[in-house]
């Protein structure tokens, strides 16, 4: 499985307390997405970034998932933009090369081990006929 069937969804709802700004609140997800996606381009990786709408882990921002076909998912939860860019994309492209999506916990960056909301098994293969 190459880097080209892997995709990062970052949700773009999360709201993020934030007193010093009028709304009380940033979203950073839409900024996530922007640089995650920018970072993977100048590495000239295959790996997409899908903003989405939520991922219902609303009190974790950021929060994103790693998924591929035939490999489990994973929710990771409480990422920040300045601080976790480089651990998302390590973490990415570890997920990438493995077989069936895990990644052992010791090779994971701190914040994947740290931020893990859920672990979804693979859905089955469909039959086909």
């Amino acid at each position: 499985m190459s880097e080209g069937d892997l995709t990062i969804h970052v949700c773009t709802a999360c709201r993020r307390p934030r007193p010093d700004l009028p709304e009380g609140y940033d979203q950073p997800g839409i900024g996530l997405a922007e640089r995650l996606a920018a970072q993977l381009e100048a590495r000239g990786s295959r790996i997409a970034v899908l903003p989405v709408e939520c991922l219902a882990v609303c009190k974790r921002p950021c929060t994103i998932a790693l998924s591929a076909d035939g490999k489990w998912t994973y929710l990771i939860g409480d990422l920040e933009t300045e601080t976790h860019l480089d651990e998302i994309v390590g973490a990415a492209e570890a997920y990438a090369a493995s077989a069936n999506g895990i990644v052992p916990w010791k090779e994971r960056p701190q914040s994947f081990r740290k931020g893990v909301v859920a672990r979804v098994p693979p859905l089955p293969a469909r039959q086909q006929g």
